[in-house]
């Protein structure tokens, strides 16, 4: 179970640092784009991204069981 839970928790924290990053390092001076001009949204952007990338590459149940 702490297995399954850290492959859903750790690209979703990474995404959620590289969110916050890419506000910190290009973001948007002007103020005028949606995402990157504003912290928390592109914060919560990675980690949603994150979440999308942690659900693709999870190995579904059938496959755990064929391989036991």
């Amino acid at each position: 179970m702490k297995k399954k839970f850290a492959l859903f928790l750790l690209p979703v924290i990474i995404g959620t640092i590289a969110g916050y990053a890419y506000y910190y390092f290009i973001g948007c001076n002007s103020g005028t784009c949606p995402i990157t001009s504003n912290p928390l949204i592109s914060t919560v952007y990675g980690g949603g991204m994150g979440l999308i990338l942690a659900l693709g590459i999870t190995p579904k149940k059938k496959e755990i069981d064929k391989k036991q």
